[in-house]
């Protein structure tokens, strides 16, 4: 099977959002757009867990040696991103304190409308910690989070919205009016008929 593999970073893009208003917990356009989503993705330095994972159930019999399982609970993993600090604005603290619920919601493949590479993860800020060293590198704090929720995984981008009409350039006479003046000419139309001597 042919692929075009492709890295994460610089594809895949990571929204906060304050909420999901479907059953489904698929995001519309408008909800990934401000002021309800918040785009985290260039903040970021590192990602932990943001997986689903099953606890099997052992189920050995007395015909085989063999152990089988079965599927068992469903549960998420200790999740976390680890952003940079920034020393002048504290945008990202503010957004995301201890006990804020929202949505973590994940584009995995980029915003390509239709593509079927959407998570959604429905959670609660558990903490949040400056880190604190010595070394040679940026100052960064980490936010982890509990998954509240079953998420929702692979679910379609939503379609593009419009895209807005240019603004006409203005012309060098300082009218800043935005109207346009049009032109009619009428053309005057002769008709001929068989008729004429």
């Amino acid at each position: 099977m042919s692929q075009q593999r492709f890295m994460r970073r610089g594809i895949t893009k990571i929204f906060w959002l304050k909420e999901v208003r479907a059953a489904s917990k698929a995001p519309t356009r408008e909800e990934l757009c401000s002021p309800n989503a918040t785009e985290l993705t260039e903040a970021i330095s590192d990602v932990e867990g943001w997986a689903l994972t099953n606890e099997a159930i052992e189920t050995p019999d007395m015909s085989s040696t063999f152990t089988s399982s079965i599927p068992g609970e469903d549960k998420a993993e200790d999740s976390s991103f680890t952003f940079y600090e920034d020393k002048v604005s504290d945008a990202v603290e503010q957004l995301l304190p201890k006990g804020a619920k929202g949505w973590v919601v994940f584009l995995r493949k980029g915003d390509v409308p239709g593509s079927k590479s959407v998570d959604v993860f429905p959670v609660q800020v558990a903490s949040r910690s400056a880190q604190y060293n010595t070394g040679n590198e940026a100052a960064k704090f980490e936010v982890s989070y509990t998954i509240t929720e079953p998420p929702a995984l692979d679910v379609a981008v939503p379609p593009a919205g419009p895209k807005p009409l240019p603004i006409p350039a203005h012309g060098g006479d300082g009218n800043d009016d935005d109207s346009v003046e049009v032109t009619v000419v009428a053309a005057a139309a002769s008709v001929t008929t068989g008729d004429e001597d």
